[in-house]
């Protein structure tokens, strides 16, 4: 079966096959392949696999190749003969099913396979309150792990492109799925730029910005996910760089009048209503990561607009790029505007 996976000269192997392991990136069920001095190594994530290894010494190429199943590998679909919609949360399992008994199998099965996991939770109600959080219910406990580790059954350490994150499922907002959108954004940022996250969560954005040079403010109204971002910018070493406050923004944004290079608003169901502190918070000049959710039809006109109405004629506004993140429901986008503010020149002068 062709998959995709980065070929790497065989003495670069094992330094690529760590830092794909790190980026949480390697595909645990195909094999590893050697051919003429070419190592073929298997990744889940063609976009984090590239650059996991473009620091690497060596030359590397992302491809397909046929690799077989990893032998001795058990999954959940062996055990059910069926494939269960999961996703993989650090060493938590979350699944969402209705029916209790399909739940308790499928816990049972991944519990029961070669994953590592520790434990299995089933989602227990939407997202709901101002601080975006969801009832869990825990359906199956791997013992054995859990007594070999010091978190609860919702508490887990996530790696994403080289860095940790601590955080509690129970208590905080967190989806892993925003993985390349967070490094997509990360990549644009440039050592010594003041960055402000407005609804910063655990820090996913925030700790690997100020990885890459940034002073960075996070903040967040849920103050369980600021005490976990500070948690968290001292296990990626960017404590001094970061700065985590508790509280609306609306009401920290005059400490930070006109300080931002760069503002991120991902809270894409009400962006809009916190775009006139944005507008404050902006410097001379400043890029705004602006979140919406939006019919297809119309993914980008209504943010813009908003853009637009907030910001002009205090800053000239230019939309430097409409990205779709990815679907969110039925004819529904989650859509990211990056949108540069510049003050225009005094025309007095």
């Amino acid at each position: 079966m062709d998959v995709p996976c980065v070929a790497v000269a065989r003495q670069h192997g094992e330094a690529a096959r760590s830092a794909l392991a790190e980026a949480d990136a390697l595909d645990d069920d195909h094999e590893i392949a050697v051919e003429d001095g070419t190592i073929y190594i298997p990744v889940s994530d063609p976009d984090a696999a590239t650059d996991a290894v473009a620091a690497l010494d060596g030359d590397s190429e992302l491809t397909t190749r046929d690799l077989p199943t990893r032998r001795g590998v058990r999954t959940p679909a062996d055990i059910l003969g069926f494939e269960p919609s999961l996703e993989r949360i650090g060493d938590i399992v979350v699944i969402d099913e209705d029916d209790p008994d399909r739940a308790a199998a499928i816990a049972d099965a991944v519990i029961e396979s070669d994953l590592p996991v520790r434990s299995v939770l089933n989602r227990a109600s939407k997202i709901k309150g101002e601080c975006r959080v969801r009832d869990w219910e825990v359906v199956a406990v791997d013992e054995e792990a859990a007594a070999d580790s010091d978190l609860t059954p919702t508490e887990t350490v996530h790696r994403e492109y080289g860095h940790e994150f601590l955080l509690d499922l129970a208590a905080v907002y967190f989806s892993p799925r925003l993985a390349t959108e967070r490094h997509r954004v990360v990549e644009q940022i440039s050592a010594d730029e003041q960055v402000l996250d407005m609804f910063a969560g655990v820090g996913p954005f925030a700790i690997p910005a100020a990885s890459r040079g940034a002073e960075l403010v996070a903040v967040d109204l849920n103050e369980t996910a600021v005490e976990y971002c500070r948690e968290n910018a001292r296990r990626n070493n960017v404590d001094d760089a970061v700065t985590a406050i508790a509280g609306d923004v609306r009401d920290v944004g005059d400490d930070y009048h006109g300080w931002a290079d760069r503002l991120v608003m991902n809270l894409p169901h009400s962006a809009n209503e916190f775009l006139a502190t944005a507008v404050a918070l902006a410097g001379e000049e400043c890029v705004i990561h602006y979140y919406d959710i939006q019919h297809e039809d119309d993914s980008f006109g209504p943010g813009i607009d908003a853009i637009r109405d907030a910001a002009e004629p205090a800053y000239d506004v230019r939309v430097e790029t409409e990205h779709v993140v990815r679907s969110y429901a039925p004819h529904e986008l989650n859509v990211c505007l990056d949108v540069r503010l510049t003050k225009p020149d005094d025309e007095s002068g």
